[in-house]
């Protein structure tokens, strides 16, 4: 942030607190697509004030500094309204801070604010009761310098994003099961949302390993886990607000299995879109692969976590659970095969050798042979062909390249808009654009193709592309996520 040191004198003279101005340049810097807990920076500001023995200024006050010192700065709120946390967007922690360090999450904020300010009341919910756990086992298991790498990452995540309302479990006027009231309902709704944001949260921070951890401490694992205090405090506090009887009758009750479908495809869709926000920009490989690894993972962990439930709640859990990781993995595997073809398509000689062997496809014959399969009108398949090698022969971006197939999806779907067949027509598009894409490249083997390699790359990336733009077609027209329209391909296998 090089603008810091251009106006610091201005700020010395401005106000008196300079100490604090120096520490704030110190140790955070202005970065676009972060962001930063409010919370945590003003626990960072409390502990600074304890070590140098200064007296902290209120929240208000702080925020106030830093506005003036981190000019422009923009604050969201993220979560809900009982469990929402404010950040400021746009901030973030230095590489060469030592704050990097310190764990960023609620018990750690109320422990340290307690000293100065003997009346403020903290209730301790089990979301932070769960925060403090996965503290304990950060600190165990030599994870704690996951921080850095948060912040290596974090400007290829969209760590803006906050986690929809959940809606209340529609009981259909259906009787509950017996020993069931509306406040174990009621219960459950609230620890099964406290459950999705700690998920969040740590997902955000990349901590995925600890994903399991708290699929076993909301299904109550009943693994020996005497000797952990903060996991025993969970249980107990899970168990007063919902015994686990309570929990295993509600998990066969089908209200309560179709609400837990639908938070999860809301929790999962919202993951995806924070992971892997933009599935053509490049993303660093160490990253993908730790996303991939834990893709992997995910049905074991769950089902291992889940093992004294009801079959009837693993089902839908698990469902879901590879729902997501399918997508992880495509999602991955689409951005791997588009930055490979992006050095292609930025190579002028290929893209020249890719127009002169075209240009020798016989693709009157192609399409006589593709028509016996696919019906694709003629007219359609001579103006794909003729825009195909314009945008070729203009050397467009991968990004204008996108933009060219979303063109495609939408002129092809457009006569399906707002129908019932849409769903299948586009579904029928992917089979016809895979079938014909076959047709062209068996041409250019046969012919021996100098750029076979590259077309093969690019049918590759453009194939998968389409799946992708017919996919999120197909949920909205279907008013759901793609999650969900992936979890429906899942539950049929």
């Amino acid at each position: 942030m090089g603008s810091n040191q251009s106006y610091r004198h201005h700020i010395c003279c401005t106000f008196c607190c300079i100490p604090i101005l120096f520490w704030l340049l110190d140790n955070y810097e202005t970065a676009e697509g972060v962001s930063l807990p409010r919370s945590t920076l003003y626990c960072h500001y409390l502990l600074h004030c304890q070590e140098q023995k200064l007296e902290p200024v209120n929240a208000a006050s702080f925020g106030k500094l830093i506005r003036s010192v981190f000019m422009g700065l923009r604050t969201r709120r993220l979560g809900t309204r009982g469990n929402s946390k404010y950040h400021y967007y746009g901030l973030r922690i230095k590489a060469s801070s030592s704050l990097l360090r310190l764990m960023e999450d609620q018990q750690h904020l109320a422990m340290r604010q307690q000293p100065f300010s003997q009346k403020q009341r903290y209730t301790v919910t089990l979301f932070d009761l769960s925060v403090l756990v996965l503290s304990l086992l950060v600190s165990c298991s030599g994870l704690s310098d996951i921080s850095a790498q948060v912040q290596q990452y974090q400007q290829f995540l969209d760590a803006s994003r906050a986690l929809p309302e959940f809606p209340d479990i529609d009981l259909q006027a259906k009787p509950l099961p017996e020993g069931i009231e509306l406040e174990h309902i009621k219960s459950f709704q609230l620890l099964y949302r406290e459950h999705c944001e700690a998920i969040l949260d740590v997902m955000v921070n990349l901590q995925f390993t600890l994903v399991e951890t708290l699929w076993k401490t909301f299904w109550r694992f009943s693994e020996n886990q005497a000797g952990d205090a903060a996991t025993l405090a969970v249980h107990d506090e899970s168990e007063k607000r919902l015994p686990k009887s309570c929990l295993v009758l509600l998990c066969k009750h089908e209200p309560v299995l179709r609400w837990s479908r639908d938070c999860d495809n809301t929790l999962y869709q919202g993951l995806v879109e924070i992971l892997i926000p933009d599935v053509l920009r490049p993303i660093p490989s160490a990253l993908t692969q730790a996303i991939r690894n834990f893709a992997k993972s995910l049905e074991s962990w769950l089902t291992n976590a889940m093992m004294n439930i009801p079959e009837e709640m693993v089902r839908v859990k698990v469902t879901c659970a590879n729902a997501f990781a399918q997508t992880l993995r495509r999602y991955t595997s689409l951005n791997h095969l588009a930055q490979a073809a992006r050095a292609v398509l930025q190579n002028t000689a290929q893209i020249n050798q890719m127009l002169s062997d075209l240009n020798r496809v016989d693709f009157a014959n192609v399409q006589e042979q593709a028509s016996w399969v696919c019906r694709c009108e003629d007219r359609v398949v001579q103006r794909l062909e003729q825009d195909f090698k314009l945008t070729l022969q203009q050397q467009n971006s991968l990004e204008q390249w996108a933009a060219w197939l979303d063109g495609v999806v939408s002129q092809v779907l457009k006569p399906y808009q707002a129908s019932s067949a849409f769903p299948k027509a586009a579904k029928l598009f992917l089979l016809r654009w895979s079938f014909y894409s076959s047709m062209v490249i068996r041409d250019l083997t046969l012919r021996s193709a100098a750029s076979f390699g590259s077309f093969h790359l690019i049918r590759l990336l453009y194939d998968e592309y389409m799946y992708y733009l017919i996919e999120h077609r197909v949920a909205q027209a279907k008013g759901e996520t793609p999650i969900a329209v992936m979890g429906e391909v899942c539950h049929n296998v």
